[in-house]
C-alpha cells in the first residue's frame, strides 16, 4: 500500500473556516474521485500556531497508481483546485508503520 500524506497551507486572506470549507464541502467532492484512491482522511489543524492549516492523507495500491491517478482529467483537477485555494503544497510519500490499532 501507498501513502501520500499532504501539508497544506491556507493561501493569503483565506480565513480559517473559508479553509475548512473549502477542504471538507468544496474539494473532497474532486478528491473522492481519483481513480484507484483506497483511502482519503482529511484533517484541519486547530491550533493557530501550526505552520500548516490542513493535512490530506490519501492510500492508493501503488505508488504508480498515485501518479496515473493524477495524470487522468479529474486527477489534473484535484491538483489545480488545490493550486488555487492554497498558498504552499508539501507532498511527502510515507512508510506507515501503526504502532496501536
Amino acid at each position: 500500500m501507498f501513502k501520500a500524506v499532504i501539508l497544506l497551507t491556507r493561501k493569503d486572506g483565506m480565513s480559517k473556516d473559508e479553509f475548512r470549507n473549502w477542504m471538507l464541502v468544496g474539494h473532497s467532492p474532486l478528491a473522492k474521485q481519483l481513480p484507484g484512491l483506497r483511502k482519503l482522511v482529511f484533517n484541519v489543524v486547530e491550533n493557530d500556531d501550526a505552520p500548516y492549516d490542513g493535512v490530506s492523507e490519501l492510500w492508493f495500491d501503488t505508488r504508480e497508481a498515485f501518479d496515473a491517478a493524477y495524470a487522468t482529467e479529474i486527477g489534473k483537477r484535484v491538483a489545480g483546485d488545490s493550486l488555487a485555494n492554497v498558498k504552499a503544497r508539501v507532498r511527502l510519500s510515507v512508510d506507515e508503520r501503526p504502532q496501536v490499532g
